[in-house]
């Protein structure tokens, strides 16, 4: 059962089809939305809607698309704000999902019988946990979401190396969430769990893994006890192929005699990044920012670089430049290889596939464990943390310039990435998995 979301969908689908091709039973009890999209990968579908059904047929994850809408003002608001008018009303919707499908749950767990139960979410549904069937946990947000005295608080985006800001903002998670946290805690001991850890709204399984690269990781400041294991990255194989929709090097799309002299300004500042590719994209969600896409796509598009742009459910209301290819959805992890250097919202997803293909990112962190993620990438010099609202043109070209020249970091990366890949993250859930049900 993933979250209604790409990320955490995508990540269950990669470790679902290894399952499921080593003849194993998948069923996905996902959000109605996922009707006939998982069942095209090979997977049986028992789904559950988390509010009243919509009159009207949804796009997969539609209600996320709309939450995300509707709170964008927000977004520009300190990480310590958002804590008050984004971080809580999302945890009150997941609660409401919750509730709502819980009967619905049941009746799936019933007529399924599973050996082993597999969520992939940040919120606790107790008619997963009351079955009595092996349990297993999967984090694909920041680790920081398992919390820690010597880590910085989660949905935070504050520095690991500066605890200044630490006490202040916990202090405010506390007064903002403490209410709400009690009351879900309360209703989930009702159905038969056991009471949830103080502040967490879910509660660790018989088995736990957690999707991150080690090189970002926080192992040293927050050990975690036995039943965890990390996987250094989750690719999805369901991907379809992709080929570059222009040549590899060029810097023009055919037809676009005369563009190379509107952007000739600034080449001269450009070395080794000359024509490079690049991928943008703010993920299903942060695409939905229409007025923030065209203002990061108009400043792309001085530069003389070539960018694959994800455009996301807004595609038509985007207006791509010259320089740059684009679609509503594009099969990412076919795409992230081929280019040099990736743009994203620093969603967990994005930004552990970056690194399983070694590439550098900038980072434009919107709401929930992004912030947690661009901080990590910048203080650990493997990207560059921007102000999403307050960036300047000069910023993000110059961070542009500096990632793709240098040299150093990209073969340090590459290395990485062929490090990540060998350790095959998505095998090792499997295998951990498996060997879960056959105890």
């Amino acid at each position: 059962m993933p979250e209604s979301a790409y990320g955490p969908t995508n990540n269950s689908i990669g470790i679902g089809d290894i399952l499921r091709r080593r003849g194993h039973r998948v069923v996905f009890a996902a959000e109605a939305s996922w009707k006939g999209k998982l069942e095209a990968l090979g997977f049986e579908e028992d789904l559950v809607d988390l509010a009243p059904p919509a009159e009207e047929e949804q796009d997969a994850g539609q209600f996320w698309k709309d939450f995300i809408r509707e709170t964008a003002p927000e977004y520009r608001k300190s990480t310590l704000e958002q804590l008050e008018t984004v971080t809580k009303p999302i945890w009150e919707s997941l609660i409401d999902g919750v509730k709502y499908c819980e009967p619905q749950l049941k009746a799936i767990i019933e007529r399924v019988r599973p050996d082993v139960i597999v969520e992939d979410n940040v919120i606790t549904f107790p008619a997963l946990l009351t079955t009595g069937k092996k349990f297993v946990r999967i984090v694909s947000c920041n680790p920081l979401e398992v919390r820690g005295e010597n880590v910085p608080p989660v949905f935070s985006g504050l520095p690991a190396a500066d605890r200044s800001e630490w006490d202040a903002f916990r202090a405010e998670y506390d007064r903002t969430h403490r209410e709400v946290w009690a009351a879900f805690n309360e209703w989930c001991v009702e159905q038969g769990t056991r009471p949830l850890p103080d502040l967490d709204f879910i509660h660790e399984g018989d088995l736990n893994l957690y999707v991150y690269p080690e090189i970002l990781d926080y192992t040293a400041e927050r050990p975690l006890g036995p039943t965890w294991h990390r996987l250094d990255s989750s690719v999805r194989e369901t991907d379809e192929e992709f080929e570059l929709p222009f040549e590899r090097g060029s810097s023009r799309r055919e037809g676009d005699e005369g563009a190379d002299e509107e952007r000739s300004g600034r080449d001269h500042e450009h070395e080794r990044g000359d024509g490079a590719l690049v991928y943008f994209s703010l993920g299903s969600l942060g695409s939905s920012d229409v007025e923030l896409m065209q203002r990061v796509i108009d400043v792309l598009a001085t530069t003389p670089h070539r960018y694959i742009v994800s455009k996301g459910p807004l595609h038509e209301e985007i207006k791509l430049a010259e320089n740059m290819w684009g679609a509503e959805f594009l099969p990412q992890t076919k795409i992230i290889p081929l280019c040099d250097l990736v743009i994203t919202h620093g969603g967990n997803n994005t930004t552990t596939e970056a690194l399983h293909f070694g590439k550098p990112m900038i980072l434009l962190p919107l709401f929930w464990d992004q912030y947690d993620n661009a901080q990590r990438v910048d203080e650990l010099g493997y990207g560059v943390r921007l102000a999403t609202y307050a960036f300047t043109d000069e910023e993000l070209t110059g961070a542009l310039d500096r990632l793709l020249g240098d040299e150093e970091l990209r073969a340090r990366l590459a290395a990485a990435g062929e490090e990540i890949r060998g350790r095959d993250g998505l095998r090792r859930a499997a295998d951990l998995i498996e060997r879960l049900g056959q105890e």
